[in-house]
């Protein structure tokens, strides 16, 4: 298995659009979504929307069809497999929930293709309705105490930590992380020299980072839409993968490729391990 870990964020990075607005709003919700949203989190209000939801007389079949209706792009699902293909080891750590993602990746069958998903619990209870938690319950215990622009619910940089720090035995392998949102920014300062940023241009992520792009360790690529993730992507695998002599050179594209100018120089709950 090569030394690269691909870790995406899953919403407006694998998929093109968020995927709680697009059930809410398929489902003809958005009007109670936006009236009750100044008054609650955002997971307790997603678990509240499957509630009423439900009490329309929605089903998790409804519900499960139409996350299969979300559009996942050629180039992400080619992205996804041939950096499986190449032996990166992928993974996802999301603001989504898991019965979203899950349903989502398996209608395209790219769920086996991640060996770990971490996100907020979505699950189907003994009713069989659809219940939304929080990846960490900061109503009943502290919430991760993080000063940077993290939600409540999660610290995306406090998993990248514990997974850096399972790879310590596993020798030395390089992180390309993926995102757009606010969130992504915390994980983007855990990074060290030697991993790679993949900010999308124009979100708050990237705004965030060009702001000071001092403050990152690793180096900072940047891309716009489903074509420039893949070419992006593969091109700093490929870059690892010579680098670690692989192969002289594994993919031949001639791509434009420049990184963002830069400035020289607990606890947590049981993640997902996708079975195999």
């Amino acid at each position: 298995m090569a030394g690269v870990i691909v870790i995406f964020d899953f919403d407006e990075t694998i998929i093109d659009c968020d995927s709680d607005n697009w059930v809410v709003d398929s489902l003809g919700a958005t009007a109670l979504f936006e009236e009750l949203l100044p008054t609650m989190p955002w997971n307790s209000l997603m678990d509240r929307m499957m509630s009423e939801l439900h009490s329309q007389g929605k089903t998790i079949e409804d519900i499960a069809h139409c996350l299969r209706t979300v559009p996942l792009l050629p180039q992400i699902i080619s992205a996804i497999k041939t950096a499986h293909a190449l032996g990166c080891e992928l993974r996802i750590v999301s603001d989504a929930n898991h019965f979203f993602i899950e349903t989502i990746l398996r209608h395209h069958g790219l769920f086996d293709y991640f060996s770990e998903i971490n996100t907020n619990p979505g699950f189907v209870d003994e009713e069989g309705k659809l219940r939304i938690q929080s990846y960490l319950d900061f109503f009943n215990s502290a919430s991760h105490g993080c000063k940077n622009p993290c939600p409540p619910n999660m610290c995306k940089g406090l998993i990248i930590k514990r997974i850096q720090d399972s790879m310590i035995s596993e020798g030395n392998k390089r992180i390309i992380y993926l995102g757009d949102g606010k969130g992504d920014y915390c994980p983007s300062l855990k990074l060290g020299e030697g991993d790679f940023m993949m900010p999308r241009k124009n979100y708050p992520v990237w705004e965030l980072i060009t702001s000071n792009p001092i403050l990152l360790k690793a180096e900072i690529h940047e891309w716009s839409d489903a074509e420039e993730l893949e070419k992006v992507l593969l091109k700093l695998i490929n870059i690892v993968l010579s680098a670690e002599k692989k192969t002289p050179e594994l993919l031949s594209m001639d791509w434009k490729f420049q990184p963002v100018s830069r400035l020289p120089h607990e606890t947590f709950p049981q993640v997902l391990r996708v079975p195999h």
